[in-house]
């Protein structure tokens, strides 16, 4: 059950939650997963920008809805504001943003709400040895709160916590005013956040530590496929044969009618 009084969100029923229960945020891909997000009561849903629309908004009216806007496809702060305006015009509730803490305060500055990213950051993992827990040296658990105070200055109320030791991370998100969603970060954020491709068991090979399966759809899908597979042979057999089309297939003509066309023609 949600626990707010309306029943779509706002960044301040989202803050009042901080340090009183644990919030849910999933990321999806399609129409199916964001309506059955919703049905669940999921609170936080995300996907990505260049895919959300009106229908997304319509099959998600009570949850607080984030749209990615994807680091490196837009550049300038008027890139990320024009971006975030036209999400939030669609109806989503906030923007998803890892660009810098200029851009942020700029989209800030414009009423925007911004999620941000701390830790693992997969677009700038280069930077802390590819994809691999962050903060696991004083030195760089202090460098992840130094980029909490950073944002949480710049405007945002929100960010992910990647791949951070538990403890870390629950130090930081306790010091904080912001929500700290937890991806790979343990309990002790104010929220837990997975890919629906990961809870549905759609991804196939690797699956990160942080990670939980709760179905197999992959193996569902593999068994479809091999059905298509069978049921287009099995049109193409029919089509060869002269199974297809059978008398149930076709229009008819009264005789009269198509002796008269006949004769038109």
């Amino acid at each position: 059950m949600r626990p707010f009084k309306l029943d779509r969100p706002t960044v301040a029923d989202l803050l009042a939650c901080k340090g009183k229960r644990q919030l849910t945020q999933v990321l999806v891909k399609s129409l199916e997963e964001a309506e059955a997000a919703e049905a669940a009561s999921i609170e936080m849903i995300n996907l990505a920008g260049e895919s959300f629309t009106p229908e997304y908004r319509a099959v998600m009216p009570r949850a607080f809805v984030t749209v990615g806007l994807e680091y490196g496809t837009y550049v300038t702060a008027e890139d990320y504001i024009r971006a975030a305006f036209s999400a939030m015009r669609t109806g989503a509730d906030a923007v998803y943003c890892a660009a810098s803490v200029e851009i942020i305060a700029r989209m800030y500055a414009e009423g925007i709400p911004v999620c941000s990213h701390v830790g693992l950051i997969p677009s700038r993992c280069t930077w802390t040895g590819g994809y691999k827990a962050v903060g696991r040296t004083a030195q760089s658990a202090f460098k992840i709160w130094q980029d909490v105070q950073r944002l949480q200055a710049a405007g945002a109320f929100c960010i992910e916590m990647e791949v951070v030791p538990d403890r870390v991370a629950a130090e930081i998100s306790r010091r904080t005013s912001m929500l700290v969603i937890s991806m790979g970060g343990g309990p002790g954020c104010d929220g837990q956040y997975l890919f629906a491709e990961d809870v549905l068991g759609i991804t196939t090979g690797h699956m990160p530590r942080h990670a939980k399966r709760y179905r197999k759809f992959a193996a569902e899908y593999a068994r479809l496929q091999k059905e298509r597979i069978a049921a287009f042979g099995e049109f193409k057999r029919d089509v060869e044969s002269g199974d297809y089309p059978a008398s149930d297939h076709i229009v008819r003509i009264n005789d009269d009618e198509f002796e008269v066309f006949l004769k038109q023609i």
